[in-house]
């Protein structure tokens, strides 16, 4: 088998929708609309995408249920909503911080890009923190900030079960 040459490997790796984003989160970094930043956005995204690659994600299995796709997000919302209430009542409430735990979850996913989706979404909504994941042993451990009886935590660890089989049903073919 053949290695590929430099110059198809650069053009493998080299989307001008990418280099487009990184000229203008550039652009926004500096503050100002100008030339010399537009060119010098091309620079750095040119040279980040040439120097810098990121490894391809293995997405020649991936199914996307859309329709499950789409009730999800529709229930992220809501979810992100109470969770915003439920921190913003901790911060808030006349009595002191709340305890906080750092828990170990098992995970089930097969996908990196699941994972990393799950990940991201746990991340966005308030109340939970992801700190690290070990993927040879499948867990997440997970910082959360309301731990002050076990039913708090069990109802986090619960969540982030639902996430997962969301995010499992939604982007993995497997059914569990």
């Amino acid at each position: 088998m053949s290695n590929p040459s430099l110059a198809s490997r650069v053009r493998g790796r080299f989307r001008p929708v990418n280099l487009a984003w990184l000229v203008v989160m550039w652009v926004l970094l500096m503050g100002e609309l100008s030339w010399a930043n537009v060119i010098g956005g091309l620079v750095v995204g040119i040279l980040a995408t040439v120097l810098l690659p990121l490894p391809a994600m293995p997405l020649s299995d991936m199914h996307i249920s859309w329709g499950k796709l789409l009730v999800f997000l529709g229930t992220f919302a809501f979810d992100f909503l109470v969770a915003s209430v439920r921190v913003s009542w901790l911060a808030l409430r006349p009595s002191g911080p709340p305890r906080t735990a750092i828990v170990n979850v098992p995970l089930r996913v097969d996908s990196e890009f699941v994972l990393t989706a799950a990940v991201l979404l746990y991340n966005l909504e308030p109340g939970g923190t992801v700190t690290d994941i070990d993927i040879a042993n499948r867990t997440l451990t997970v910082h959360l900030l309301n731990a002050d009886s076990e039913a708090d935590i069990a109802r986090e660890i619960r969540a982030i079960a639902k996430l997962e089989r969301t995010m499992i049903d939604i982007f993995e073919r497997t059914t569990r």
